[in-house]
């Protein structure tokens, strides 16, 4: 009986997570792969400790992970354990995958990882781990 209060917990927490357009543009932004911080601020248009502080929500809901790699932090996108919770986030992900808008913050990935005409410190940042969209998919 604890699993199904423990789904609907779950669940609760990845609603909550998702209901905020922003958080909603950064998980479409990871949802090819790992992503920089520094990539997000310059696509968003938002400052840092805005993104931040919505990046730490979804790390706090358990659908987002960090790495640190020197001074840069990047962010991905983990499957949630339980199964329903699961299939529930790669729903929401496979709807951002269509939605024009969310295509368009993906091409401005494109472009401010891959420009040469990109800030400087956008230079040397490290790319983006991916930058071929899988519709749908999750990383782990």
């Amino acid at each position: 009986m604890n699993k199904p209060a423990a789904t609907i917990i779950d669940l609760e927490a990845l609603f909550s997570a998702l209901s905020d357009g922003t958080r909603l543009r950064l998980l479409n932004l990871m949802s090819d792969g790992e992503v920089c911080v520094c990539f997000f601020i310059a696509v968003l248009n938002q400052p840092q400790p805005t993104i931040s502080r919505h990046l730490a929500y979804l790390r706090r809901a358990g659908i987002v992970v960090d790495r640190r790699d020197g001074k840069w932090i990047h962010y991905s996108v983990v499957p949630p354990a339980d199964p329903v919770v699961r299939q529930a986030l790669e729903g929401v992900l496979r709807a951002l995958h269509s939605d024009v808008s969310m295509q368009r913050d993906r091409e401005k990935l494109q472009t401010a990882c891959c420009s040469p005409r990109a800030p400087e410190i956008l230079q040397r940042a490290p790319k983006p781990a991916t930058t071929a969209p899988r519709a749908g998919s999750v990383s782990s």
